[in-house]
């Protein structure tokens, strides 16, 4: 049996008397609202509903006997009550999470489920083939892709098998480099047809702002300085398709704009910054069969200098 320690907190103490109430699946759900800052945000977070949210959460309140948070016009303030309780909840969910992945570490079986984690067009150009060659060697393994921007946990499961343009810095998860990814300046149209250092008449399809310290960007706004940003997106396939139908000039992954319809790459005498993709996953799952073998055949069919 646990023993909560609330030392620290000694007022607290009162609250051992309401933990014969305490449904403990509820506190994913503080967890995800003192992350997130707000009830949407959790929702999102844990798929569920926004109502279905605040009910648990003020379920959880009540079997604790406190208030857990302050509600301010800026979202969900911890209060003290609700910070002891984090800190401990924090410490629980990590104890869980460890026991689930040396559980799922040591389950033997090309079977069961698999989420990988990479960006969009990653995962539409390059990755998608080896998922379909994949699923023909192991056909009992289902493989969830997840593409959005979202940075997901591999320590909380989130994804088992993450691919990024950084070097993973937590310190349980084994990484490589997995490629270095050419970059090209693309168009889609006969009108635009730039000189490197100048760029007028022409227009941009650019990262959005979010991203704007990406390399590329730098670097097509230093080699075409006159030219006007016409739109952004946080999405590179959206951006080739933009440039395709002639909104603007783009600079892409070359995997992307050499694969595109309708788009031709240009040539100003320098080409944009190449960018290196890490692949990355838990260490506690490295003796996961269905995980060796998907980042086998991964590596096998994308690694490249």
């Amino acid at each position: 049996m646990a023993i909560i320690n609330f030392d620290v907190y000694p007022c607290r103490i009162v609250w051992l008397s309401h933990m014969r109430n305490l449904e403990w699946s509820d506190l994913p759900v503080f967890l995800a609202v003192a992350r997130e800052g707000t009830l949407g945000a959790a929702a999102r977070r844990l798929s569920q509903t926004q109502p279905t949210m605040g009910r648990r959460l003020r379920a959880l309140e009540e079997a604790i006997g406190a208030r857990l948070f302050q509600r301010t016009r800026d979202g969900f303030v911890l209060t003290d009550e609700g910070q002891a309780m984090f800190e401990h909840a924090v410490r629980m969910e990590e104890e869980a999470l460890a026991m689930q992945r040396e559980l799922a570490g040591s389950v033997g079986g090309l079977e069961g489920l698999l989420r990988l984690s990479c960006s969009d067009w990653f995962g539409a150009t390059l990755l998608s083939p080896v998922l379909a060659e994949f699923a023909e060697l192991h056909p009992k393994v289902t493989v969830e892709l997840l593409t959005d921007a979202r940075i997901y946990s591999l320590a909380r499961r989130e994804a088992d098998v993450a691919m990024r343009i950084a070097p993973f810095d937590e310190p349980e998860v084994v990484a490589r480099k997995l490629a270095t990814i050419p970059y090209g300046l693309y168009t889609g149209s006969d009108r635009w047809r730039p000189q490197a250092g100048d760029g007028e008449g022409c227009r941009l399809v650019l990262m959005d702002t979010a991203f704007g310290g990406m390399p590329d960007v730098g670097w097509v706004r230093r080699v075409l300085p006159n030219a006007t940003i016409i739109s952004r997106s946080n999405s590179r396939e959206i951006q080739a398709r933009l440039c395709a139908l002639g909104a603007g000039l783009a600079v892409l992954p070359r995997p992307l704009g050499d694969t595109t319809p309708g788009l031709t790459r240009l040539d100003l005498g320098e080409q944009p910054p190449p960018r290196d993709t890490w692949i990355g996953y838990h260490q506690d799952l490295r003796r996961l069969p269905r995980l060796r073998a998907i980042l086998d055949l991964i590596i096998e069919r994308l690694a490249r200098e």
